[in-house]
């Protein structure tokens, strides 16, 4: 798949090999980052952590917010950018 400026976007996928929708509900999300696995105790408030933040950008359909596929990756790539940061002494 492409994005508006004709840039990959890979195929993603669920930890059981379903692959992922372009737009993804709360849970779904929750369920890819696998934070239902071994993350926080509530993890939909690290979702709204990550969007107040301004790391993780939602849309509004209807009455509830969604993430598409594209932003998603991006935010996977921020989030690895700072994990692997190099150490300034």
């Amino acid at each position: 798949m492409m994005d508006k400026n004709n840039n990959y976007i890979p195929t993603i996928y669920f930890p059981d090999g379903r692959p992922v929708p372009e737009v993804l509900t709360e849970k779904d999300l929750i369920k890819l980052l696998r934070l239902d696995e071994d993350g926080p105790t509530e993890p939909h408030l690290t979702i709204q952590y990550y969007r107040n933040k301004g790391l993780l950008r939602g849309i509004r359909i209807g009455k509830r917010i969604r993430y598409t596929k594209q932003e998603v990756i991006i935010f996977l790539e921020k989030q690895t950018d700072w994990t692997n940061r190099k150490q300034t002494a």
